[in-house]
């Protein structure tokens, strides 16, 4: 028997899964919760083997949680079911080990299958979300990406060419190299841009 724990902050949602779910033959739901730190809190003592989990919930997210669950090393497989198919979430969700990222107009029957897949060990990403990842490559060079990154860490032009030990005048360059390459208008639209993109570490 799969036991499964479901967090969704939609409480309509939330029942729907649960009695949906335990319409399977093999599968039980153990336990559900509205946020991501109670999810955190029942896998740490319960570690069902698979928990599902929003991605926006109150107290802590969906990819919060994950990343922390990431670090305890249990066996219980994450599975982000969302209506965001988004590539940055979708890339973070990838670097907090979710085995399975599926998309809420998902069916019953997908979902009960991808379940299936990741506790034996597969992993199950939404299709549409695997041609993003694909096709949307980080336009920037290295450099220019050092710079964006000291951009979204706050520092001014002089502190990024103080500490690249390039010229202002360079800096501004590569600046506005990033906004044209990124097509956007600011400094703050190129950082926001990027997380979007999934494209920090």
């Amino acid at each position: 028997m799969i036991t499964i724990y479901i967090a969704e902050d939609q409480q309509l949602l939330l029942g729907a899964l649960e009695a949906l779910l335990n319409l399977e033959d093999d599968m039980k739901i153990v336990g559900k919760g509205k946020t991501g730190q109670e999810a955190v809190d029942f896998v740490k003592q319960y570690q069902p083997d698979v928990c599902i989990m929003d991605i926006e919930m109150p107290t802590k997210t969906g990819l919060e949680a994950a990343d922390e669950l990431k670090l305890l090393e249990f066996d219980t497989k994450m599975v982000i079911l969302t209506t965001f198919a988004r590539s940055g979430y979708f890339q973070r969700a990838l670097q907090a080990g979710v085995s399975a990222y599926l998309l809420k107009d998902s069916s019953s029957d997908e979902l009960a299958q991808a379940i299936r897949h990741v506790v034996e060990g597969k992993r199950v990403f939404a299709p549409e979300l695997m041609d993003d990842v694909f096709r949307e490559t980080n336009p920037l060079t290295e450099r220019e990406k050092e710079v964006l990154s000291l951009i979204a860490e706050g520092k001014s032009t002089k502190e990024i060419s103080m500490e690249l030990d390039i010229k202002i005048g360079t800096v501004r360059n590569y600046v506005s190299v990033i906004l044209e390459k990124l097509d956007v208008k600011n400094r703050i639209e190129a950082v926001t841009h990027s997380k979007e993109k999934g494209w920090f570490n």
